[in-house]
Parts: C-alpha cells; sequence; structure tokens
C-alpha cells in the first residue's frame, strides 16, 4: 500500500487552533495541530495565509514562539489584514493554512556551548522565547542572558513564564528596559550593563522593530562584538 507524502515545509497545509492563550492586550499565543509537523529549530518562523469567502487571500509571517509542537505570538496591529483576525475573532476549531518551518540563519541549537546573549524589543521577543524554551527542554545549562525591551510592564509578553524561568532556570538571567516608564530608549549603558562582554564571545540574537535592531547592532559592535556574530531579525 502506497504511503501519503508529508507536506514539504513549503507546502500550504491546513492546521487547527487547539488551544490560546491571552499575553497583553494585544498579544495573543495562538497553539496549533498541525499533521506531520517535521519540528524546527528556535527562531524559525511560519508562513500564514488566510482566505476571504470571495477568495481574496492575505498573508502574513509570523515567528515560532515553542521550542516543540507549533506555537506563535501575535501582536494586534489595528490597520492589518491578518493580526486583527487572529487576535481578536480567530476560535478554537478553526482551521487555517500554513507552511513552513522557514529560516535557517537566525537560529540557536542546543549543542552550541557558546554564551548567549538575547535583546528583545516589543514583540521581537517571540523567537527568543523559543531559545529560551529548547534550552530547558533540552536540559542545557548555556549561560543565557536576555535584554527585554518594552514599554511598560503591562506589555511585557510571557511576563509570568519569565518570571518563573528567571527564578528556576539555572544560568538564565533576565532584564527589562521600560521605556515609556523612564522615557527613553534602550542606549549603550543598558547593554554595557546587563550583556555579555565582548571578550565572552557570545551568540547574540537581536529581534524587533527595525530602528531597534540597528540601534542595538551598532551599540554591540561599538562595545567590541565581532558583527559576524551578531544575527538580527527585524519587522517593520
Amino acid at each position: 500500500m502506497a504511503r501519503a507524502a508529508v507536506p514539504g515545509r513549503l507546502t500550504w497545509q491546513k492546521a487547527t487552533l487547539l488551544s490560546a492563550v491571552t499575553e497583553t492586550p494585544t498579544a495573543r499565543t495562538l497553539v496549533f495541530d498541525v499533521p506531520d509537523w517535521p519540528g524546527h529549530l528556535p527562531g524559525q518562523h511560519v508562513d500564514v495565509r488566510l482566505t476571504a469567502e470571495d477568495g481574496y487571500t492575505a498573508q502574513r509571517s509570523y515567528s515560532i514562539a515553542s521550542a516543540s509542537g507549533l506555537e506563535i505570538t501575535v501582536q494586534r496591529l489595528d490597520d492589518g489584514e491578518v493580526s486583527p483576525f487572529l487576535t481578536d475573532i480567530y476560535d478554537i476549531g478553526q482551521p487555517v493554512e500554513l507552511r513552513g518551518p522557514i529560516g535557517g540563519w537566525f537560529v540557536w541549537r542546543h549543542t552550541d556551548p557558546a554564551p548567549v546573549q538575547l535583546i528583545a524589543g516589543g514583540s521581537g521577543i517571540v523567537p527568543l522565547m523559543a531559545m529560551i524554551r529548547s534550552r530547558a527542554e533540552h536540559g542545557v545549562r548555556t549561560p543565557f542572558r536576555l535584554l527585554y525591551s518594552v514599554r511598560t510592564p503591562q506589555d511585557v509578553i510571557y511576563a509570568a513564564e519569565l518570571r518563573q524561568r528567571a527564578r528556576d532556570d539555572r544560568g538564565l538571567d533576565v532584564e527589562y528596559v521600560y521605556t515609556r516608564v523612564r522615557g527613553s530608549r534602550v542606549g549603550v549603558a543598558d547593554v554595557n550593563t546587563h550583556a555579555w562582554p565582548a571578550d565572552f564571545k557570545p551568540a547574540v540574537f537581536v529581534c524587533g522593530p527595525t530602528g531597534f535592531v540597528e540601534t542595538v547592532a551598532d551599540i554591540m559592535v561599538a562595545l567590541g562584538h565581532d558583527a559576524r556574530g551578531i544575527k538580527t531579525e527585524r519587522y517593520g
């Protein structure tokens, strides 16, 4: 008897929403049931496609938040075509089309022994959270530092889990910069204080809005980090 073909990672396939968690007033985590999900590396993403009754389609890319299985966290953009549906309307049991996992550069492998520096701006925490979760899932003790820039404490995605992991996951350090509270963005002093020094030769992952990512990457280089060791992912 012939075996059914397994969908390729760039083939659109149907997924079903298993559960959802409200992270902040504008962010929602979606947990999918995906037949034949091939697994992924932390830092990869998926494309999600919606099709209207008249046949119109819209698609967006979303970073994977989970270490295993498939979860994404969507930040609602009020003028967006896809995110308002996924955060406010999309319900348990409903199907959606997706393809992936996609990407092979902005990824962390748990076999890499180098210290890891994660720097997130806003919803840029999502792929970095996948790395934190993968570290725990594989039981490795690679030293991790996370510097998370977000407007206010109420805007922190995964707030409860990050508190728990900062307390219980040995070798994980988490620091926050609340830009709206203090009235300034992440600067040299923040990175110099909370990031690994350049002579530790950390693997650096920076994710967030374009301006934030460019600023942080420039700061890291100015502090002596090798630009080749800085991986960036940006949006907006």
